[in-house]
Parts: C-alpha cells; structure tokens; sequence
C-alpha cells in the first residue's frame, strides 16, 4: 500500500488534464455568507444560553454582567442576525424565494424545465 503511495509521489501527474479552480463560491459575498453560517451554526446553541442568562431578572446582576461580558467577547458574526438569504446558485441578494433558497430568476429556470421537485408552473 505505502509503495503505490511512494510510485504516485515519484511519478509526475499529467498538467494538461488538470483544471485550475480558483473558488468555490460564486463570489466573496457568498464565501462570507457561508462563513458567518458556519459561525452561527457552532456558537448558537452557547449564545441561546448565554442571552437567556442575560436576560433572566432573577439572577443576580453580577451575574448577568459576566453574561454580557461573555456575549461581547464572542465574534459578530456569531449573531444570527448577520445572516441574510441569499441565492445559493447566483448568490443574489434579493429576490429570495425562502424556502429553496434561490433568487426568483433561477428558481423561475429550474421549474419551467422540471429541475424542482414537487413545483409546478401555475396552469389554468
């Protein structure tokens, strides 16, 4: 196993069948976009905790004071609120059908050619 290992390292690979991709996203509003999402989704269950201690009257205000200093130490973009709906495709703004998240335009395309399950251009 390891000597297969060692012949691909040795051997060079072929250039021409090589392509060169520069980026994943569509452009750099989709890449933060999915950045602040990562974000959110690991510190949301913390920031829950820590906002309902902030919030809670019964505790004592030191304690909520050590909640607010906890909240204000975490990254902005832990806040669900940085979050805005974008196209996953086109990464557009606006225009955002919600619940597939893709703007109007190429929703529109994927149901006039059959490409989304269960939707069905309106007939009548």
């Amino acid at each position: 196993m390891n000597f297969v290992k060692n012949i691909f390292q040795i051997i060079p690979q072929p250039a021409y069948n090589l392509q060169q991709v520069r980026y994943k996203w569509a452009n750099h509003w989709m890449a933060r976009d999915v950045k602040r999402r990562k974000i959110v989704t690991e510190l949301a269950p913390t920031r829950l905790r820590i906002n309902s201690m902030r919030r809670n009257n019964i505790l004592p205000p030191e304690i909520r004071e050590i909640a607010d200093a906890e909240i204000k130490a975490m990254p902005n973009n832990s806040s669900p609120l940085q979050i805005h709906s974008r196209c996953v495709i086109t990464s557009r703004p606006r225009g955002v059908v919600f619940r597939w998240r893709l703007s109007r335009i190429v929703f529109r395309h994927l149901a006039d050619y059959n490409k989304l399950s269960g939707v069905q251009r309106a007939m009548w």
